[in-house]
């Protein structure tokens, strides 16, 4: 309940407008139902949760970071849950891009990838008519800074509007930002 307490501080009286978990951290998994609340709490103050899915940078266990079961057992759990999966899932990409396809409420970031090492079955996902909206540029700043993050952009070959999904829409809508 602290950490329920917070989040909705942080939401209602510090403007934030999503909640970072970092399952590997903690060694436990997506689905331990500690996090629970926090997702009902994020439900209710409508912001997004967001974690990160694949491998761990830090020496530490990888296994939270798989999305099946895990970011598929929160979607199916709380399907008004919104749900952004930052790092892409590598190795599990394509177990990542299925689960972005299945529910309506979970997202891809690329944070930590670079244009030039996005993997194939991700950047034919994000051509796609469902795909092109459920992708959201990141960088990793500082690890990653942003002109790094887009060198070689144009070689993914996204059309103009899925660029500017790519780039700026998804994140806006998704995070609920104005534009400009």
């Amino acid at each position: 309940m602290p950490a329920v307490r917070e989040l909705r501080r942080c939401v209602t009286e510090l403007g934030f407008i999503g909640l970072r978990m970092l399952p590997w951290l903690w060694e436990a998994p997506p689905t331990d139902r500690r996090y629970y609340p926090l997702y009902a709490a994020c439900v209710e103050l409508g912001v997004p949760f967001c974690t990160q899915v694949g491998h761990t940078g830090p020496l530490r266990p990888s296994e939270t970071g798989r999305p099946i079961p895990y970011i598929d057992q929160i979607a199916l759990d709380f399907p008004e849950l919104v749900i952004v999966c930052g790092h892409i899932g590598y190795p599990w990409t394509e177990e990542m891009v299925a689960v972005a396809r299945k529910h309506e409420n979970v997202y891809i970031d690329t944070s930590a990838y670079t244009s030039r090492r996005l993997p194939p079955e991700l950047v034919a996902y994000m051509r796609t008519g469902g795909g092109r909206a459920k992708v959201l540029f990141g960088t990793n700043y500082p690890m990653i800074f942003h002109h790094k993050a887009l060198e070689d952009l144009d070689s993914l070959a996204l059309d103009a509007e899925t660029r500017e999904l790519y780039l700026q829409g998804n994140t806006r809508r998704v995070f609920g930002l104005a534009a400009g």
